[in-house]
C-alpha cells in the first residue's frame, strides 16, 4: 500500500474515538457515486424498518415506484416494489459506517422491530465493531464502527502487517489506519 494518502477529509465518517459524533443527516441532492437498490414485497414495512431500525430517513418517494432512503452523505438506498423477495439472505452484505456510540441503540431499535434480525456485535481484526442485520427484504446489512486506534494492540499489528501505519509515525502523506 505505497500509493495511498489520508483521505478522511473527503468522507463523512468521523475519526474514531470515544467522543466521535455521527455527522448530521444529509438532505442535499448530489450525483450518487454508489447506491443500492433493494426490492421489497412490502414497501411500507421496509421503510419502517430502515427508518426506525437502521436510522435512515426518507429523502423522497415516488408513490408505488420508489422510496429513496439516506443516512449520512453517500449512504443511499433505493427501495423498489417487487412481487417477491429472496427466501434466504444472500452471502453478500452491504456495510454502512456508524460511530461506536450508535451501535447499541441501532441494535435495540432493530430488535424491537424484528427480534431475530441482529447478529453481533463482534470485533474484527481490522479494528471495527460490526453488527449484522437481516432486513425484511432479506438484505444482509452490516453496521460497522471504527474503534479507537490502540498502537500496541493486535489490531494495530494486523494493520501494520498490510502496510497501514498510524498517522503519528512520521509518514509524509499522513497515512494511517482506516
Amino acid at each position: 500500500m505505497s500509493d495511498y494518502y489520508n483521505a478522511f477529509e473527503t468522507s463523512p465518517v468521523p475519526a474514531p474515538g470515544p467522543d466521535a459524533v455521527p455527522p448530521e443527516l444529509f438532505r442535499g441532492i448530489y450525483g450518487m457515486p454508489a447506491f443500492v437498490t433493494i426490492p421489497t414485497s412490502d414497501l411500507a414495512a421496509s421503510v419502517e424498518f430502515w427508518t426506525r431500525g437502521l436510522g435512515f430517513f426518507e429523502l423522497f418517494a415516488i408513490p408505488g415506484s420508489l422510496v429513496h432512503l439516506r443516512r449520512w452523505a453517500f449512504q443511499d438506498v433505493l427501495l423498489v416494489p417487487a412481487e417477491t423477495v429472496p427466501e434466504q439472505p444472500p452471502a453478500m452484505s452491504l456495510s454502512f459506517s456508524c460511530v461506536l456510540g450508535q451501535l447499541d441503540s441501532l441494535v435495540e431499535d432493530c430488535r424491537a422491530l424484528r427480534p431475530d434480525s441482529v447478529d453481533g456485535p463482534r470485533d474484527t481484526p481490522w479494528n471495527t465493531r460490526d453488527v449484522e442485520v437481516i432486513t425484511p427484504e432479506n438484505a444482509r446489512i452490516v453496521l460497522t464502527a471504527a474503534k479507537p486506534f490502540v498502537p500496541d494492540s493486535q489490531e494495530a499489528r494486523n494493520l501494520e502487517a498490510i502496510g497501514i501505519t498510524p498517522p503519528d509515525t512520521g509518514r509524509p502523506d499522513g497515512g494511517g489506519p482506516a
